[in-house]
């Protein structure tokens, strides 16, 4: 009953949604490949070392990028592997790149409740966090890359 609930619900979404939240699936599956690579390896497709996107933006992408965090929150959800904060980041940082949009993907540590140390990863377009942001005030920022569009 809850499935058919679900694919109804998605069968009523536009189009437009539809589309995003299979770009979302895809693309969570390629971040979740990337994850099992080098991280040196990976590195160059996350944009600029150490660099930031500016905190300003065009209020017309407002719409997209609430689309993009939802869609890849959402599908992450549904995912036959785990889709945890560092693939969404950069499922959701591809999205953005193909719409031409620029962000800032953020690395952090902390040290959980046992002193065992944890990482997180988010991301920022413009003065909004896509992905992540619940718990990033917790993490000091040990890395950052820029997804910079060249025009």
């Amino acid at each position: 009953m809850k499935l058919f609930k679900k694919i109804r619900t998605f069968l009523f979404l536009s189009f437009e949604m539809k589309l995003l939240l299979i770009e979302a699936y895809i693309l969570l599956g390629y971040a979740r490949v990337l994850k099992s690579v080098s991280f040196s390896k990976v590195t160059p497709l996350l944009g600029e070392n150490w660099n930031e996107t500016s905190l300003e933006m065009d209020d017309s992408n407002k719409k997209i990028l609430k689309n993009v965090s939802d869609a890849v929150d959402i599908m992450s959800r549904y995912t036959l592997w785990e889709s945890m904060c560092l693939v969404k980041a950069i499922a959701a940082m591809k999205m953005l790149e193909k719409r031409k949009i620029e962000s800032t993907i953020y690395f952090g540590t902390a040290k959980d409740d046992s002193g065992k140390l944890i990482a997180h990863a988010w991301l920022r377009s413009g003065p909004y966090y896509i992905t992540g942001a619940d718990v990033m005030n917790r993490f000091v920022v040990v890395s950052k890359f820029a997804k910079k569009i060249h025009k």
